[in-house]
């Protein structure tokens, strides 16, 4: 047995989290940062860039030109491309990204499981295997009926998908439709490698046990999810669901109101301060395009200060308007 100060390994150092802002700038500017692990442009207008960490997410700003969201590390960053995927890694974190075309794969069943298959085969050759966080896109969400909704069958596939990626808890995330073609899926995720904390709401019924009528596979993720250094909260969507039933249908005022209630019990249970400021950048997904000037002044007036990125897409349940994710930093 090596005994303590005879060539005992270093204890493993937790990283720092990315620090995740909003600004105004060009891609290339901020791909050319030391430290910058991922770059993303929203909606049709955001230019492209020919680097693995740049991706043009297609959810249209109601506010333009939107800014840039910008995920810096304390380290080195290495890219690249594996086939579809691309990847960036430094500093103990992974950044993964891949869009897949439904009618390659079946629709959006098979694509979902497609899409996680990869993403867990490429994620076990790395040393960056905790799933922290997810954000999944895609078209049409809330098309069909019954268990022939697309997100139910979205969700049917990732489960196939993902195997045991997930056995030890799951990671945080966002499943929200976008207006950009039905065909098209996208996921990204941040990786490291050591485990997070998940991180349940007292409010809502985890929605790994979601019953039955919200589709055969419920949906597969933690309500949040706190970063190894205990310095960040990670915030899956959040919409204003208490217990697993929606709230107030068809009031985007109401389901905002609760919506910050739901955030305030998950800072609360996760032990961060209460309240966000201006270092914890969320995003706002709007539905109904009449609705965004409401929630801007709603946000501005409850959230002063916050950066918020005021985003068109679709919630999960048609019945919802409004959802919110990002970021709390300790």
């Amino acid at each position: 047995m090596v005994q303590a100060g005879e060539n005992a390994p270093a204890p493993q150092l937790r990283p720092r989290a990315p620090r995740v802002s909003y600004r105004h700038g060009t891609a290339q500017a901020a791909l050319g940062e030391r430290g910058t692990l991922a770059v993303f442009g929203f909606g049709a207008g955001a230019a492209e860039a020919d680097d693995p960490r740049w991706l043009g997410v297609p959810l249209e700003p109601f506010d333009t030109p939107a800014p840039l969201e910008i995920w810096q590390v304390d380290a080195d960053v290495a890219h690249g491309r594996d086939g579809a995927l691309r990847w960036a890694c430094g500093g103990g974190w992974l950044y993964l990204a891949l869009e897949l075309d439904e009618r390659e794969h079946g629709g959006p069943a098979g694509t979902a499981r497609r899409a996680y298959a990869r993403l867990r085969g490429f994620l076990a050759r790395c040393p960056q295997q905790r799933v922290l966080r997810v954000w999944n896109y895609l078209g049409e969400i809330n098309h069909g009926e019954g268990d022939a909704e697309r997100y139910k069958q979205f969700c049917n596939g990732r489960a196939a998908g993902m195997g045991d990626l997930f056995a030890d808890g799951y990671p945080a995330a966002t499943a929200i439709g976008h207006h950009a073609g039905a065909h098209r899926l996208q996921v990204y995720l941040l990786a490291c490698e050591q485990a997070g904390m998940p991180v349940e709401n007292p409010r809502q019924l985890s929605a790994w046990r979601y019953p039955r009528q919200y589709g055969p596979t419920p949906p597969g993720f933690a309500r949040a999810m706190g970063l190894p250094a205990g310095d960040a909260l990670a915030i899956s969507g959040t919409a204003a669901v208490v217990g697993h039933a929606s709230a107030h249908a068809g009031d985007p005022r109401a389901q905002l109101g609760e919506i910050l209630a739901n955030l305030e019990a998950l800072l609360a249970n996760a032990g961060m301060p209460a309240g966000f400021d201006t270092h914890s950048p969320l995003k706002a997904y709007v539905r109904r395009p009449a609705d965004a000037a409401l929630v801007r002044e709603l946000l501005q007036q409850r959230l002063p200060g916050v950066p918020v990125l005021l985003l068109h897409g679709d919630v999960c349940r048609e019945e919802l308007l409004v959802e919110l994710d990002g970021w709390r930093y300790a």
